[in-house]
Order: structure tokens, then C-alpha cells, then sequence
């Protein structure tokens, strides 16, 4: 599916399950996949959510170099680098309070659409109908760069900030 749904494209997993990885990559060996290790958990979401609104957290800029907590600086760096067209969060495990909770891949897949050189990057978040995923979607990912939902899976379409300076956060 996900080859077809993106036919000469580049299809890149964050996955922190690795057994996940190693099963699926025995039926698709050119799966691109990186096992990611996410440090906070559901629990500690309105502490994030907090710090999130903090003013180094609106801050624009490549997440690696970002002052905000929320930021997640270990993926491999072509993640980065990379301008993604389009970039789907539904990591993660996030369903109970102490699993690793989608607050950072949520603002950091902001950052990363945010960051491009130019054009705009579709988002989408899966499980909305959850506290930490619709609180932080709105947050971050903002609510003047939502296009719809579906349900339990919501579309941003983000500009590029870097391509006109002085854009806020969000609209």
C-alpha cells in the first residue's frame, strides 16, 4: 500500500517498535525504516504542553538546533534535511498514560514543514479523537493551517516560515 500510495516516491518509517521493523522489512526488504526511542510518556503531556508555548518553542529553525524541549533531535539526519511533501504522524504508541506519548513527534513534524526552504508540507495526525493528539495538533501544527478531518484523522497543510520571515507561528 504504502509503495503504490507513493509510486517513485521516498517513504520513510520512524518506528519505535523494532520488532515491528524486523517483521515487516522479512515481507518488504527495502522498507526504509529507523527505530526511534520517544523519552516522554501521555502523562507528562500538559507539563509539554506548557513548555510548548514557551517563545523558544516558536521559534523557527532545523529541530536539531532548536532550544525547545518538545524538539526531537535523534532521528537520522536526511529526516532533516529532506523537504517533505507530506509527513504522517501516528507514533508514537501514545493510548495509555505511561506509553510514549505523540507530543513531540507532533510539534517536531510542525518544525520540520515550518522549516522548509519553500512550499508546504501536508501533515496529518491519526487519532485525534485522543487528548494529546488533538491538543497538541491544534497547538502546533495549528489550527488556521487545518484543511479537514476525516474521522479520527486530521489534515494541516503548513507554509514554509523560512520563505517569508516575520510569519508567525501560527495564523
Amino acid at each position: 500500500m504504502w509503495a503504490a500510495l507513493n509510486h517513485g516516491g521516498r517513504t520513510v518509517f520512524l518506528e519505535e517498535d523494532k520488532a515491528w521493523i524486523e517483521q515487516v522489512k522479512q515481507k518488504l526488504a527495502d522498507l526504509e525504516s529507523y527505530h526511534v526511542e520517544y523519552d516522554t510518556k501521555v502523562h507528562q503531556a500538559d507539563a509539554l504542553l506548557e513548555t510548548g508555548m514557551k517563545e523558544e518553542c516558536k521559534v523557527v529553525s532545523d529541530p536539531r538546533s532548536s532550544d525547545c524541549e518538545l524538539a526531537l533531535k535523534g532521528f537520522p539526519s536526511e529526516i532533516y534535511e529532506i523537504e517533505w511533501d507530506l509527513i504522517m504522524v501516528d507514533a508514537p504508541t501514545g493510548f495509555h498514560n505511561d506509553a510514549p506519548g505523540r507530543m513531540n513527534a507532533i510539534y517536531t513534524a510542525g518544525l520540520i514543514a515550518r522549516n522548509r526552504a519553500e512550499g508546504e508540507t501536508d501533515v496529518f495526525v491519526h487519532d485525534v479523537n485522543r487528548v494529546v493528539e488533538d491538543k497538541f495538533s491544534k497547538a502546533f501544527l495549528c489550527e488556521g493551517y487545518l484543511r479537514e478531518q476525516q474521522g479520527l484523522l486530521r489534515h494541516f497543510t503548513i507554509p514554509s516560515h523560512r520563505a517569508r520571515s516575520g510569519r508567525p507561528f501560527c495564523p
